[in-house]
């Protein structure tokens, strides 16, 4: 499978905090509206990513917690990488719908992993397909604050 340029760019990157931290500095360089929960990703590779946003005011909603939106940029940016890292060149995919559960009040850093569904064959693919995308966002206590089910549409690559 031929990678994306994204998927590539991690791959030769260090696997340590150096390689995480300039990977992280460069996806918000791309993706900008992430930057607004600060995010660190920590790994990534075909079928699963983990991404780590800090308790800072900047995500803070009126309770001094977490904010719920905040989460789900996390999310978004868990899923993001989870699909540029498992999606192969032949094809392309874009964010559709997300299905949010707020389930506990966050009070620490989150922990966003995202998980691919794993009858997804992309070779078999050769018109457009949802493929959900499963997204458990933590606390650092291991506490699933919010739960994102985060459909994208995936398409041969024309």
């Amino acid at each position: 499978m031929t990678h994306s340029p994204t998927y590539s760019l991690r791959r030769r990157l260090p696997d340590n905090v150096v390689g995480h931290t300039l990977f992280s500095l460069g996806m918000v360089a791309r993706v900008p509206y992430f930057g607004t929960v600060l995010p660190y990703v920590t790994d990534m590779r075909p079928g699963y990513c983990r991404v780590t946003g800090p308790n800072w005011f900047g995500v803070h909603n009126h309770l001094g917690t977490f904010h719920a939106i905040a989460a789900c940029n996390l999310a978004e940016a868990a899923m993001g990488m989870l699909m540029e890292a498992s999606t192969p060149t032949t094809h392309r995919w874009i964010p559709k719908a997300m299905s949010t559960r707020y389930l506990a009040k966050a009070t620490t850093r989150l922990t966003a992993e995202a998980t691919l569904p794993a009858d997804v064959d992309f070779a078999s693919i050769v018109e457009g397909t949802d493929v959900v995308i499963d997204v458990r966002v933590l606390d650092k206590h291991g506490t699933e604050a919010v739960h994102c089910d985060i459909t994208t549409w995936v398409t041969p690559h024309n």
